[in-house]
């Protein structure tokens, strides 16, 4: 090793037998994460801040405005007033409270079922899950199925068809599988069924990971729109993404009947469609911070054993 080599060594930091970036890579590295989280903030402050700006400094601005001035809640106002927004925003509130509470109970029970191993048709069951993990069926069969089931134009055409994830049951069966036995068989011994070895010790053990899979099932039922799109014809059982999708991705306008009063003047509707994206996007970024702290740990100790 040649006498340059070793100066060098010696000049690095070192932590725990790992040494640390120099100056110039731990700079590359700051650039870097400073470009990547302004590409993330700059577009949610600019559709903030337009929702928020005054009707003069949306026009003069030309559509977006990155900084108002002044704050104008008129478009917020509006969109609450018991129209077309407000009606979705309960569907939305209504499809995602009651089928993430509906795909969390067959997930964890069909997970702790085929997590039993010798149990009553245990194999062929995980591999009907891994099956339909692999094959998924097309438009045409799956909307025939709703139509005999007679869900067409219900609010359960959104929930019944994907209240259970093939991905998410083998998560939580993962899980599950890796629940200490001595702790199970020594609730056997003392008599315990099945239900109360999975109600008194296998949930309360698997929050972490019914954490994570909650988390995914309620940001999939919030930011569905395309069933509902196949689903329903009555635009009063629209949920907010398929509005959203109406009023903004489609560029269609706004009317004083769609938001519920009669009013001679509107703000533009760059605002109304920036503060619906607004009112779509706060839910999960005022839920997620909460389910964080689970998340890597709820993942990662589903995935390690299947």
């Amino acid at each position: 090793m040649s006498s340059q080599t070793v100066s060098r060594q010696k000049r690095m930091k070192v932590v725990d037998g790992v040494p640390l970036p120099g100056l110039i890579e731990r700079g590359i590295k700051g650039v870097a994460l400073t470009i990547a989280c302004a590409m993330v903030v700059i577009p949610f402050l600019s559709v903030f801040s337009t929702s928020i700006a005054t009707p003069e400094q949306v026009t003069q601005a030309g559509g977006f405005v990155l900084f108002p001035s002044g704050i104008d809640l008129t478009a917020y106002r509006l969109i609450f007033s018991g129209g077309v927004v407000t009606q979705a925003l309960l569907v939305s509130i209504f499809v995602t409270a009651v089928g993430t509470v509906l795909s969390l109970t067959l997930t964890a029970t069909l997970g702790w079922a085929l997590s039993i191993r010798g149990s009553f048709a245990n194999q062929p069951l995980l591999l009907l899950v891994l099956i339909s993990l692999l094959f998924s069926p097309g438009i045409i069969p799956s909307y025939l199925v709703v139509q005999k089931l007679g869900l067409l134009d219900s609010l359960w055409a959104l929930i019944i068809p994907t209240s259970v994830s093939a991905f998410n049951v083998i998560v939580v069966r993962a899980f599950f599988v890796r629940l200490p036995g001595e702790i199970i068989d020594s609730a056997r011994i003392d008599g315990a069924s099945e239900w109360q070895i999975f109600r008194i010790i296998a949930l309360p053990l698997s929050k972490p990971v019914l954490a994570v899979i909650g988390l995914f099932y309620g940001v999939g039922y919030w930011n569905a729109f395309f069933n509902a799109l196949l689903y329903l014809s009555d635009a009063s059982k629209w949920p907010l993404q398929l509005v959203l999708r109406t009023y903004v991705v489609d560029g269609n306008q706004l009317g004083t009947q769609d938001l519920g009063l009669d009013a001679s003047a509107l703000p533009p509707q760059t605002t109304l469609q920036m503060a619906i994206l607004v009112v779509s996007i706060v839910p999960v970024l005022i839920v997620y911070p909460f389910l964080q702290r689970h998340f890597a740990k709820g993942m990662l100790t589903g995935a390690v054993k299947g």
